[in-house]
């Protein structure tokens, strides 16, 4: 089995190939910018971190908007951070950027949420950076072995929001940071993530094992 965690340039990438390398018995795993070895894998990792304007040029200018539409089709795919994020229909950061549109909602910035937050929640700090537990909503095989309100390990300031004629049965994940919002979205051969497996210690290493066992169903 070969696993290809897609390179865009942006974000802990050989951190997220070693944490895969770690728990995939008896797998290739390949970090790759190359289109044809993204088609060729039986898996693929998106993961993401940073600027979403700067993910989707980068996924542009390297030519792989055909393969990872592909992929999403084809594939078990596991998106991480920014790479769960570019899969909904909007993302406003950098001015408004289109989406993947695999989910229906949109990514905002935490800063609306916390506007009238109350007082004990001042200290809530943007960006999130750092354990938050995370409340699964419904099964999946991803969680298989992983307890709810488990913690793991976020870096972001946009956070995901279902639109309001959205099909919740997408919502596998949710956490609370002075605002819910969704930890975890899947549809059919696709699972992601807003937090970083690789970063998440055992519970990390478990949903990136339950990934390499996955094949594909929900």
């Amino acid at each position: 089995m070969q696993i290809a965690v897609v390179d865009l340039g942006v974000g802990n990438l050989r951190s997220v190939k070693q944490a895969v390398t770690t728990v995939a018995d008896n797998a290739d795993v390949i970090l790759t910018s190359d289109a044809s070895q993204i088609a060729q894998a039986d898996k693929v990792v998106l993961p993401g971190q940073g600027a979403v304007g700067t993910w989707f040029n980068e996924l542009k200018e390297r030519g792989l908007e055909q393969a990872i539409s592909t992929a999403l089709d084809e594939k078990p795919m596991l998106g991480i951070c920014v790479g769960m994020q570019a899969l909904f229909d909007y993302c406003e950061e950098d001015g408004g950027q289109q989406g993947l549109s695999l989910f229906n909602g949109s990514v905002r910035h935490f800063e609306h949420f916390h506007a009238d937050r109350s007082a004990e929640d001042e200290r809530l700090k943007i960006p999130q950076m750092g354990w938050n537990s995370v409340f699964q909503l419904r099964d999946h095989p991803l969680w298989h072995g992983i307890d709810d309100e488990s913690y793991f390990y976020f870096v972001h300031s946009y956070c995901a929001n279902s639109a309001p004629d959205a099909d919740l049965g997408m919502v596998y994940g949710g956490a609370d940071y002075g605002h819910k919002f969704i930890a975890a979205v899947g549809r059919d051969n696709v699972f992601a993530v807003q937090f970083h497996p690789e970063k998440s210690h055992d519970n990390g290493l478990k949903l990136l094992k339950n990934f390499t066992d996955w094949n594909g169903k929900a």
